[in-house]
């Protein structure tokens, strides 16, 4: 993240999503702010806050996909959580403290990755050795047994060597072993409905002796397990506690989807009561105070949080008052264009058009599309949601899946590879029915 520029985010996430300028813009803000913030003195870093963001726009034009991108973008500590998954207080169901306590357990795991990382080539060296001296006895057995009268046993030194070159060459991947291997202890989980209690398993487990048990196991699968074994024991746990802490603390961020289904449109009975609930339950977590984790307690003042919702049933003005003063940055993203529809076929990294020609390649169908072709999908589908439910780009793989249905079909991999052309005149007999219907909706008061 230090090394990306608002403008360098943007041009990431336009690799993958088509317009909505202003939200990338945003969240490009955001995320550098995150980086300025982190070289200040610490007097003045304690007084800056983050600004949290707040995406407005109908389904399927990009705010989770944003959201996605982001976790892989930035190596900060990041979750998604669903605002429907929450309950009050009370009521059976996750508590909103969850998403905190899963921001920790993201941050332990991407800081534990980290150090494993470093310590990996000194774990490499022990686990080779471990494998090497299972495998000794009986290449020099082998070797032994093929000796010829008059040739010479090579040396104890020589014959590890050329074992251990051979292991990191991969020739003898396929050799089993036959090895004292441990076994995962069963988990007991224990605690209330929806909340979090740590697992008591991990306690009771830590007092009894490992169990082994011996297995086959081959050369790839013991050599992956004695690195894992051994990078763990070469890394500090407490320090690894410590730091995950502090990375959530100071670089988290938490991305709440459909926040729009907990908005209150002033209804005071039914389930309308529990939204409101969950809305209370979530201030002070963005507000920021403490909340306890099984590895320390952790501050929620300098979490960044981006909440997204559709709001075509409610309005963001129908969050409670002092959540939304918790999100001073508010930004619209636009529905799609039928030109936003021929861009998203043809230009992201992961192009619809490309997964679905990969895809057919399996069985020998090469797959094009021409340019007009890809003209009239984009229409296609953008009559779809004129006509029906606007439900934004995912109506690309409605029209895809219904053009490609007997191809997909009739695909065999027994055939030679065969080129098939998608044109103009095969989309128009295939979606007829989608072109002749009208959008009645324009003549509707």
């Amino acid at each position: 993240m230090k090394k990306l520029t608002p403008p360098q985010i943007v041009k990431e996430l336009d690799r993958y999503i088509i317009g909505q300028d202003a939200a990338k813009k945003s969240v490009a803000v955001a995320l550098r702010n995150r980086y300025r913030r982190s070289q200040l003195p610490e007097e003045v870093r304690d007084e800056i806050t983050p600004k949290n963001i707040i995406m407005k726009g109908p389904t399927g034009v990009g705010k989770t996909e944003i959201a996605r991108r982001l976790a892989r973008l930035v190596k900060a500590p990041f979750v998604k959580v669903e605002a429907t998954k929450f309950t009050e207080v009370g009521y059976v169901g996750r508590d909103v403290e969850s998403m905190i306590r899963d921001l920790v357990e993201a941050s332990i795991r991407l800081v534990k990755e980290e150090k494993i990382a470093e310590v990996e080539p000194m774990a490499k060296e022990i686990a080779e050795k471990k494998i090497v001296d299972a495998l000794f006895p009986v290449r020099k057995k082998t070797l032994k047994d093929s000796l010829q009268e008059g040739d010479e046993l090579m040396s104890d030194p020589l014959i590890r060597e050329q074992l251990a070159q051979d292991l990191r060459d991969g020739k003898l991947d396929g050799i089993n072993l036959e090895m004292e291997m441990p076994v995962a202890p069963k988990q007991l989980q224990l605690g209330a409905i929806g909340g979090d209690m740590g697992n008591i398993g991990d306690i009771m487990n830590s007092f009894m002796p490992k169990k082994t048990k011996r297995k086959k196991i081959s050369v790839a699968d013991a050599y992956k397990f004695f690195i894992n074994e051994e990078a763990s024991k070469l890394i500090d746990d407490d320090l690894i506690n410590s730091l995950g802490l502090e990375r959530a603390e100071q670089e988290g961020i938490i991305f709440i989807d459909e926040i729009d289904k907990i908005a209150s449109r002033g209804a005071t009975h039914g389930p309308d009561v529990s939204r409101e609930g969950v809305q209370r339950d979530i201030l002070p977590i963005v507000e920021g105070c403490t909340v306890n984790t099984k590895y320390g307690n952790i501050k929620t003042d300098f979490i960044l949080f981006i909440a997204a919702g559709a709001f075509h049933m409610s309005k963001v003005n129908d969050l409670i008052p002092e959540l939304q003063g918790r999100f001073p940055v508010q930004v619209e993203l636009q529905s799609l264009t039928e030109d936003d529809f021929v861009k998203i076929l043809k230009e992201p990294d992961n192009a619809v058009i490309m997964q679905y020609a990969a895809l057919l390649r399996v069985d020998n169908v090469d797959l094009k599309f021409t340019d007009e072709a890809i003209k009239q999908i984009a229409k296609a589908a953008f009559l779809e949601n004129e006509n029906t439910e606007n439900i934004g780009a995912r109506r690309l793989h409605t029209v895809l899946e219904n053009l490609l249905d007997d191809l997909s079909y009739n695909a065999s991999s027994l055939t030679p590879l065969q080129t098939i052309t998608i044109d103009k005149k095969y989309v128009d007999e295939h979606m007829s029915k989608t072109f002749s219907m009208k959008n009645l909706k324009r003549f509707i008061l």
